[in-house]
């Protein structure tokens, strides 16, 4: 079983940037497709980014694409969600999670962290 621990949220002015942090115990990702997702209040939990484990091939989604990047450090276990050029609509909890390789929906990620609270101001 993964335990995925996130880190690195914060309260932000538009145009700025933030990192974010997910580190796995417990198991490494070795195998895992790994995915950064958000949920907004009153709206469903989205994709936001993924990264596969090998080879290290990458999705984002549209409203993101051009401005985060998803990143993994096999050493510290952990993967990294860059958010630069941020926009009040990214206000939202951000989760990571541990799935099957290849997959961006989110019923098929099993291994949840708990979420970090992500605020843009405008």
């Amino acid at each position: 079983q993964v335990q995925l621990v996130e880190s690195g949220g914060g309260l932000v002015q538009a145009g700025g940037s933030l990192r974010l942090s997910c580190a796995a115990s417990g198991r490494t990702f070795h195998g895992y497709g790994t995915g950064w997702f958000r949920q907004a209040p009153g709206k469903e939990r989205e994709i936001v980014a993924a990264i596969q484990w090998s080879p290290p091939t990458t999705y984002y989604a549209e409203p993101v694409k051009g401005r985060f990047v998803i990143s993994r450090d096999n050493a510290k276990n952990t993967v990294y969600l860059q958010m630069f050029s941020l926009k009040p609509e990214d206000t939202a909890v951000y989760y990571c999670a541990a799935g099957p390789p290849g997959s961006i929906l989110i019923d098929e990620y099993d291994y949840w962290g708990q979420g970090t609270q992500v605020t843009v101001s405008s």
